[in-house]
């Protein structure tokens, strides 16, 4: 009797991650908002010195381009032009000294600019 080997199947990785403590603090956002948004939007809009910038935004849906991903309970958007500046990118809210906010942390970035806002890919 002849046997057939099953590839095995991996579900989809999110090309963009976010940490547990980015996903509890976007949570916590948007929790507070009324009505509550459906999910987060990632994006990387021209801007700054060096030529792009990274935006978060809270929507409604999806649009028609966007591509989808659900960490944790939360859903994250990203258009096809912004996947391609964040595909490997990964998404961590950190508290320290000097404040707290969400760092990104992408493998595309060539250079970032003195003050750290913007990034050329």
């Amino acid at each position: 009797m002849a046997t057939t080997t099953i590839p095995e199947v991996k579900p989809k990785t999110a090309p963009v991650t976010l940490t547990p403590s980015a996903v509890s603090k976007v949570k916590e956002i948007m929790a507070s908002q009324n009505p509550v948004p459906a999910g987060l939007r990632l994006s990387v809009q021209g801007g700054g010195c060096s030529g792009f910038q990274y935006s978060m935004a809270f929507e409604n849906g999806a649009g028609m381009m966007d591509k989808v991903f659900e960490m944790d309970g939360l859903k994250v958007y990203v258009d096809a032009t912004s996947l391609m500046y964040l595909a490997g990118a990964n998404v961590d809210y950190v508290e320290t000294l000097e404040g707290a906010g969400f760092k990104f942390e992408n493998p595309n970035v060539k250079s970032t600019c003195g003050c750290g806002s913007s990034f050329q890919a």
